[in-house]
């Protein structure tokens, strides 16, 4: 079975997270009673921002785990050398919760494609170990990342492990060139395709192909080329209905 997945808009390691990480603790498929969960933090994403910003992220990854009583390690993966050290693959593939950061999402994705670490990931993930991404942490999860930059013409690749084109982090604090970014997007949507958008302070969390519970302060939207839906805290929605 593959364990659940949460996509965060922003908020990683706050206290306004705080019931979306119990709730991913009580159903990372650890054994309460037997040991804490083991919660592995990983700072990736912000790689290129040095050690001040890799240190802040782990920290606060660390802190906040350790409040809602798990067992924390923050990895230092943060360029491909380390994100293929055999010590911090075997870390990832012995957690319960692997948690990715906020930073650059195409960053993120080059350092973890092919490597060590991604595949232990993936091997936690299919065993029940949940995966939570925060900003680009959820952005590598569709088929493609679109440059903001470039008001969405162009796109990189991500890892598809999602059936959606996109996901659109901090959707509710989008300047106001995000709604010709948003138009761009939705125009390059083929049929049956849907994309994301996560507002700040929210999570959505489910199963690759099951359903999703909006968590947090604010909401989701789901997008076609022809349509949208916006769900609120507490409801629910499946991915492409």
């Amino acid at each position: 079975m593959n364990g659940l997945i949460a996509l965060l808009g922003s908020g990683e390691y706050l206290p306004v997270m705080d019931e979306v990480d119990s709730y991913l603790l009580a159903n990372c498929g650890a054994d309460a009673k037997a040991r804490k969960p083991r919660v592995v933090c990983l700072p990736t994403a912000a790689g290129q921002e040095g050690p001040k910003s890799v240190s802040r992220w782990s920290n606060m990854g660390v802190e906040h785990f350790t409040k809602l009583g798990a067992e924390v390690q923050a990895l230092p993966v943060i360029d491909t050398k380390s994100a293929n050290d055999p010590t911090h693959a075997s870390a990832v593939e012995n957690a319960d919760v692997i948690y990715f950061s906020g930073g650059n999402p195409s960053y993120l994705y080059r350092t973890m494609k092919d490597s060590l670490v991604w595949e232990s990931a993936q091997k936690a993930w299919a065993r029940g170990a949940v995966y939570a991404g925060c900003s680009a942490g959820a952005m590598i999860l569709g088929t493609e990342m679109p440059d903001v930059r470039a008001a969405g013409i162009r796109s990189t690749a991500a890892f598809g492990i999602l059936p959606i084109s996109s996901l659109l982090p901090h959707f509710n604090a989008m300047p106001l060139f995000g709604k010709p970014l948003l138009a761009t997007l939705r125009r390059r949507l083929r049929d049956g395709e849907i994309m994301l958008g996560v507002d700040e302070d929210t999570a959505i969390v489910g199963r690759r192909d099951g359903e999703w519970t909006v968590m947090g302060k604010s909401k989701a939207h789901v997008f076609t080329q022809n349509d949208s839906r916006t769900y609120s805290a507490g409801e629910k929605f499946f991915l492409g209905k």
